[in-house]
């Protein structure tokens, strides 16, 4: 058996606070995002402008508890949605784990909740974006393929 709750458990075992924990904390998901549906298939591309609550410099939801009432469009991530969230980043903790491969080596919960790992391997958004407030050019210009990198 192993040492890990997410290597022992199925994702809808998980209690709140585990499930919570499994958050990378990256920023990816409060990215915009723009759907092209060219030739009867779906491709997703990220931008560098976030939702207005998340922090730029470190990535974090200013008001995470409290989101949903100032970003009504805000999506909370759970056990039964999961899988239909074809827009996470591949590199998403939760991604990773509903398709079975896994948490990242450079993930919080392998260095003691540090984020110092994620970000040295270019996982975070951090001071890689900007604030959707702070934007005035049209999101089409904003697109970029560095939230597409996902490492072991």
């Amino acid at each position: 058996m192993s040492g890990h709750f997410w290597e022992a458990k199925a994702l809808h075992e998980l209690t709140h606070e585990e499930w919570e924990s499994l958050c990378d904390g990256c920023g990816k998901c409060c990215l915009h995002k723009l759907i092209d549906e060219a030739d009867n298939e779906e491709v997703i591309h990220y931008t560098d402008v976030s939702c207005r609550l998340l922090d730029t410099k470190t990535a974090q939801c200013s008001d995470y508890a409290n989101r949903k009432q100032h970003v009504p469009d805000c999506v909370v991530i759970t056990p039964e949605n999961v899988h239909d969230l074809d827009y996470m980043p591949t590199s998403c903790a939760y991604r990773r784990l509903a398709e079975g491969r896994g948490l990242a080596s450079w993930h919080p919960l392998y260095h003691a909740g540090s984020r110092a790992p994620m970000i040295a391997t270019g996982m975070s958004a951090a001071g890689l974006i900007d604030n959707e407030d702070a934007v005035e050019e049209d999101l089409e210009l904003r697109i970029v393929t560095w939230p597409l990198r996902d490492t072991n």
